[in-house]
């Protein structure tokens, strides 16, 4: 039940009743990757591509998705991982979530979100004053 609920009011949990119709109807499962993302095609796009599309494990992150699968996603390459010996390159980096409004995100210099004393204002900026 919990899961009817679920997959009805949200978006970012998985997926919805309607994609999980569609992907009932139309999709043609095409593999699934190390994280248990699973990637669908089925049907044409108004620009006479095939429609891809994933259903995540767990919260919907785009940036969950490996390169090999992006590339597939976006139409770089028509073979998927799946169908390939795909190799993840020596300079490609590990999956990190995205670490936006958490105590990990980057805070530059100066931003008040950073502990300590704001460096000073070096004299290269004139503030705007009415009537000037």
């Amino acid at each position: 039940m919990w899961n009817f609920i679920v997959q009805t009011f949200t978006w970012w949990n998985g997926q919805t009743m309607g994609t999980r119709f569609a992907t009932w109807r139309f999709g043609k499962r095409v593999g699934e990757d190390e994280f248990g993302n699973v990637y669908y095609e089925g049907g044409t796009s108004s620009y006479g591509l095939p429609k891809r599309w994933v259903i995540y494990k767990g919260y919907a992150e785009a940036s969950a998705i490996p390169p090999g699968w992006h590339g597939w996603m976006h139409h770089r390459t028509d073979v998927p991982p799946s169908k390939e010996n795909y190799a993840v390159k020596d300079w490609q980096k590990e999956h990190r979530a995205n670490p936006t409004g958490s105590p990990q995100a980057y805070r530059p210099p100066g931003s008040l979100a950073v502990a300590g004393e704001r460096p000073r204002v070096t004299g290269d900026y004139d503030a705007w004053t009415p009537g000037n």
